[in-house]
């Protein structure tokens, strides 16, 4: 199947299933989720594979196990390139892209925060976050109150030092080429407008 951009259908899928989030209600419409928002993303998936890599289709169902929130199903759909540290999501808002590293080890906060507080790889990632910042892309990332034990709390790069994780991502909306063929090459240069910052995070912290 080849991708020919994702159906507004989806986005009122999402907007009814937040306010009916039942098994009953996706019973009834699961075949709009089959067919407005699982095939259209699994084809972009296929699509954009040689550039970013194979992706993950998350499952639609919530893991309620522990959680006080009931309700059975995501009210998003999200799609993950691991290789690339890409994501994308839709909703009822729309469309969102992401990238960068949600999970880090011991070890990996050690490098990114040594990299950040390097008076070379530092402007640097200042320099990449100026860049996806001027195309509309926000940094995210968990993060300390504090700038952590042993760096100058005056550090220029006080608040990338706090960070223990590092994303960035764009909510897009529903532009008028979501729906076209279009949405193709509109969404590979989304994922691709946000290289600066993986670049980085690949050559100083590493995917361990």
């Amino acid at each position: 199947m080849s991708f020919e951009g994702i159906p507004v259908a989806a986005l009122d899928f999402y907007e009814d299933l937040e306010g009916d989030n039942s098994k009953a209600y996706w019973t009834a419409h699961k075949s709009t989720y089959d067919a407005s928002v699982k095939a259209p993303l699994e084809a972009f998936a296929a699509a954009v594979a040689p550039e970013f890599g194979p992706a993950k289709v998350f499952r639609p169902y919530r893991d309620v196990r522990f959680a006080k929130d009931k309700t059975p199903y995501k009210t998003h759909q999200g799609v993950w390139f691991a290789e690339s540290s890409r994501y994308v999501q839709v909703s009822a808002a729309g469309l969102m892209v992401a990238a960068g590293y949600w999970e880090t080890n011991p070890a990996q906060v050690g490098r990114l925060r040594q990299a950040v507080a390097d008076d070379v790889t530092g402007p640097r990632l200042e320099r990449a976050v100026a860049a996806t910042g001027k195309a509309g892309y926000r940094v995210g990332g968990s993060t300390l109150v504090r700038v952590p034990s042993g760096y100058d709390k005056e550090h220029p790069r006080a608040d990338l030092l706090r960070h223990k994780t590092l994303t960035v991502s764009r909510d897009v909306g529903c532009p008028a080429w979501l729906s076209t063929p279009e949405a193709g090459t509109e969404l590979a240069k989304l994922l691709r407008a946000m290289a600066p910052v993986v670049d980085w995070l690949d050559t100083n912290v590493g995917r361990d």
